[in-house]
């Protein structure tokens, strides 16, 4: 019983706020489609959980991600 989380920052979707719900389907049905092409895994017993984390609370490079988006320009 496969378990997979997904973790995005909380932008880009139609209203800023983050994906939209068309979107987090697309990633779930094709999550569970790939576990079933490479694994064998059954997709009704895969788990897959969206995250939306704000931007202020995601880091990388040992700063805020905005500020290392704006630092890579």
């Amino acid at each position: 019983m496969p378990y997979v989380n997904i973790k995005v920052t909380r932008e880009g979707g139609p209203d800023g706020t983050g994906p939209s719900s068309d979107q987090k389907a697309q990633l779930i049905s094709e999550v569970s489609d790939l576990l079933h092409r490479v694994l064998g895994k059954d997709p009704a017993a895969t788990f897959v959980v969206i995250n939306e984390v704000a931007m202020e609370d995601w880091g990388v490079g040992g700063l805020p991600v905005q500020e290392y988006r704006n630092q890579a320009q």
